[in-house]
């Protein structure tokens, strides 16, 4: 149930990390670029400011994005006055570890409009591309400002959710922060190839079952990708060969939506990300499961085979396009 927050600017959170202390920061599941390169941000800043602060360590944090936490990490000992999630819309994305804040979430920062105000106090801004430009903001308030480091983890966190500022969802603001990252001294050459160039084996054969299976709908408007675990399996694929693989259905021409399955621990428990062209809105598909996101970038999860999903999914496509 979503408590009576309070809102907050970006000058207000910035205020109020000043004013406090102890502070343990989360991260979603499932870690992405923006949910990693946020926490490291915003705790690195926190500790030149002679803040105490840590990261909860997060087992699904993969070897691509663990460099960017791995330094952070609280203890289990470790007892926070005041806890900070980013870009988290909901409590249904906490892992497991992170449950035992789930009535102690202090400051919830995200740019997600379905974010569900289960904080005491949010900075909310929907109209970013990566929850990263907030948190770029509030850096640039504090005392800390933005080092070398902390230009390099908002770097990751923003090029990773605008597809390398190619996605829909990049804006004159999202370039201009970019430009100051750079400037502020984030490697932009080197993270770019490492994050969307250099592929691994495991990735370039799962990109090749994925491109032969693609399935098209609504006379080609929709494409639909399976990534079953006999495929990864098959490939040797692991976790990071994963990231930003929703994106391959939508480079097809004449596309407008382009949906990604792909089963997690069993044949029945599958994560679905639809992506879109302007026009569509992907929040409101992903709505009609019980899940959200963003006007053009959004996901559900579902306990049903990809087959059952499939028909699901068609049958509601059927109202956007």
């Amino acid at each position: 149930m979503a408590k009576t927050a309070t809102m907050m600017t970006i000058n207000d959170t910035a205020q109020w990390l000043k004013s406090r202390d102890k502070f343990l920061i989360i991260t979603h599941r499932r870690p992405d670029g923006d949910t990693i390169g946020c926490a490291g941000a915003l705790c690195h800043g926190l500790r030149n400011m002679g803040k105490t602060a840590y990261i909860l360590r997060n087992p699904e944090v993969t070897d691509k994005y663990l460099p960017y936490v791995k330094d952070y990490w609280a203890s289990e000992r470790y007892s926070p006055e005041h806890t900070i999630t980013v870009d988290t819309a909901s409590q249904d994305l906490f892992t497991e570890e992170a449950k035992a804040y789930l009535d102690k979430i202090s400051l919830s920062i995200d740019h997600h409009p379905s974010n569900t105000l289960y904080a005491d106090y949010t900075c909310l801004d929907e109209n970013t591309a990566a929850c990263a430009e907030i948190v770029c903001g509030i850096l640039k308030k504090l005392p800390c400002g933005i080092d070398k480091t902390s230009a390099e983890q908002l770097y990751v966190a923003i090029a990773t959710d605008t597809g390398c500022f190619s996605f829909a969802n990049t804006t004159a603001d999202s370039l201009r922060i970019a430009a100051e990252l750079i400037e502020a001294g984030a490697p932009h050459a080197e993270l770019n190839r490492t994050l969307f160039n250099a592929r691994t084996i495991g990735r370039v054969k799962i990109e090749g079952l994925v491109n032969e299976g693609l399935e098209f709908y609504f006379n080609n408007a929709v494409s639909i990708a399976t990534i079953t675990r006999d495929m990864i399996a098959l490939t040797g694929a692991v976790e990071d060969d994963m990231d930003g693989i929703a994106a391959i259905p939508g480079t097809i021409e004449n596309v407008v939506v382009w949906i990604t399955i792909r089963e997690l621990s069993s044949p029945v428990d599958c994560k679905v990300s639809v992506r879109t062209s302007p026009g569509v809105n992907a929040h409101d598909i992903c709505k009609r499961f019980g899940g959200g996101g963003h006007p053009m970038a959004a996901g559900f999860a579902r306990r049903a085979s990809v087959d059952k999903i499939k028909q699901e999914l068609i049958a509601v496509l059927k109202d956007f396009v």
